[in-house]
This record gives structure tokens, sequence and C-alpha cells, in this order.
């Protein structure tokens, strides 16, 4: 099993970076900067995988992929 995709980008609204996992509902964080922003998503992956095993509820597996790289393997 791979990693799950991580997207991160700024945003002028929240003055600082959003990061997100679409994989995972509602499992995305903030930072100041890019590096901040995926330390946190990484934190809040690992809580909210533990959440969802704590809870017995089903795990998704990592399938998004966005296109560019669907255009690069062509």
């Amino acid at each position: 099993m791979g990693d799950y995709h991580i997207n991160i980008f700024y945003s002028e609204e929240d003055g600082g970076y959003i990061a997100d996992i679409p994989d995972l509902e509602a499992c995305s964080a903030f930072g100041e900067t890019p590096e901040e922003a995926l330390r946190e998503v990484q934190k809040a992956k690992a809580l909210w995988l533990e959440a969802a095993r704590a809870e017995s509820k089903p795990i998704p597996p990592p399938k998004y992929r966005p296109v560019i790289y669907e255009a690069a393997a062509a």
C-alpha cells in the first residue's frame, strides 16, 4: 500500500498554507509555511487513522492521484 497524497496550497483568505489529504475526509491542517502545514497534516493523519481504528471505522486505501501523474505516465 502506498501513502496518501497530500495537497499543499497557499490560502489568501487564511493568510497561510493549507495541507489536506483528499482520501481522508476532513483531514487538513494549517501552517505559516508549507513545511509547517505538512508537519501538521502528518499529525492530523496519524490522529485520523487512530480515531478510525478506535471506532472500528473503515480506513480508505490511498487512491487519489492528481491528473498530472496520469499525464506523466502517458
